[in-house]
């Protein structure tokens, strides 16, 4: 029977694997470990799970037919999107109406990558960039742009130029990230990174530094959703999906950038940032992004974290490169910022990683990287897509 409104709906099991930057191990025996651990973190079995959602398929991982019959599940309800990180939160979000709907009891979010066995992400060997005309990732090969950076680079380059920003403090960000890192022990980079290490990076692609690039990994992650009525039945606390909205698209939108400032944006022009931009926080019963307590993003490069806190109204225009100076998206900070280091330092799971730390910091099992009174956690990327996680109250 359809539940209607989305917070009765929530997560209760998570599960990650080991990471690695090369592994011997495929992305099928990764995704069946994050399965796995996520059944035995709810309690639940694998004939539990009838709805199989997943953001990433072949060449990188495994597609959903192929997870389904080796795993053997009997599903009612599937989805695969376009084998890519940004597409995480419309396979949850797609993971959560299905459950609302009726058309799933248990559904499960699961994505194993192998970056290792890719290869290459974007340049001239890149199948992908043939799909539709350009890249997986916003590159346009015709034009000569072949790797995702170069995007991300340009946005970065325009926003600091139009706002007269020095673009060395986007350090803060791989700084911050590098710093939580060294608090999870799972995560992939923990070296140490404080600015005058950064500065010696050399450029990848000006003005961005090798630190400002996502790792690529090997490994897996997982989510169970299912009615918060069950969910509360089961081993751990309910984490509620309190609010969403979808990932946008159109002729002035651009993968890495919001509105006005993305490479291929038909339009110049920035608008103001309005509560009917991000219906977001009201479907989740919150007054804005002053109630986030902690933001998760997607972090394929560090101008993703500027781009986000401006879109979403966070900061105003231009205003996000400074406001995330001295410490302020780090732990103890105003608004901690992927604290387990993201993209940028703990792995690259295309996003799900994201999502288990979210769940994880509402129910106060993040460690030495708790956040205190954890209740709100929000995910969002720069192309204007979020979810809510909220503590069951």
């Amino acid at each position: 029977m359809p539940l209607g409104p989305l917070r009765q709906v929530a997560v209760v099991g998570i599960g990650r694997t080991e990471v690695a930057r090369v592994s011997r191990r495929s992305a099928l025996d990764f995704s069946a470990e994050a399965l796995r651990l996520a059944l035995d973190d709810a309690g639940l079995h694998r004939d539990d799970v009838d709805g199989l959602f997943t953001n990433v398929g072949f060449p990188l991982a495994v597609d959903y037919d192929r997870m389904a019959e080796a795993f053997g599940l009997r599903l009612r309800a599937a989805l695969q999107t376009w084998s890519h990180g940004r597409f995480v939160g419309p396979a949850l979000q797609a993971a959560v109406q299905a459950v609302a709907l009726g058309t799933a009891e248990v559904a499960a979010c699961v994505g194993g990558v192998s970056f290792s066995g890719l290869g290459i992400v974007g340049g001239p060997g890149d199948v992908e960039g043939l799909r539709q005309g350009g890249g997986s990732h916003g590159e346009f090969p015709q034009y000569g742009m072949t790797a995702p950076g170069g995007g991300a680079a340009m946005a970065f380059a325009k926003y600091c130029a139009r706002y007269r920003a020095d673009p060395e403090l986007i350090a803060a960000v791989p700084l911050a990230a590098r710093r939580h890192a060294r608090l999870n022990p799972d995560a992939q980079m923990i070296t140490p990174l404080e600015l005058e290490d950064y500065r010696a990076q050399p450029y990848i692609v000006e003005p961005l530094r090798r630190p400002d690039f996502a790792l690529l990994s090997d490994g897996g992650g997982a989510l169970l959703v299912t009615t918060v009525e069950r969910a509360r039945d089961l081993r751990h606390p309910a984490v509620i999906i309190g609010g969403m909205q979808g990932l946008h698209a159109g002729h002035d939108e651009f993968i890495f950038a919001p509105p006005g400032l993305g490479v291929f944006s038909q339009g110049d022009a920035r608008h103001p940032v309005t509560p009917a931009d991000n219906p977001v926080y009201g479907m989740a019963g919150l007054s804005g992004p002053s109630d986030v307590d902690v933001l998760t993003l997607y972090d394929a490069f560090s101008p993703n974290v500027v781009f986000v806190l401006e879109r979403f109204g966070f900061t105003g225009e231009g205003e996000a490169l400074d406001w995330i100076q001295g410490g302020r998206i780090e732990l103890g900070g105003e608004l901690p910022i992927n604290t387990a280091g993201g993209l940028l330092a703990e792995a690259h799971l295309c996003g799900w990683g994201h999502m288990v730390e979210a769940v994880r910091q509402i129910r106060g099992e993040a460690g030495e990287r708790q956040v205190e009174r954890c209740e709100v956690v929000q995910w969002a990327t720069p192309f204007g897509d979020s979810v809510i996680f909220e503590k069951d109250r």
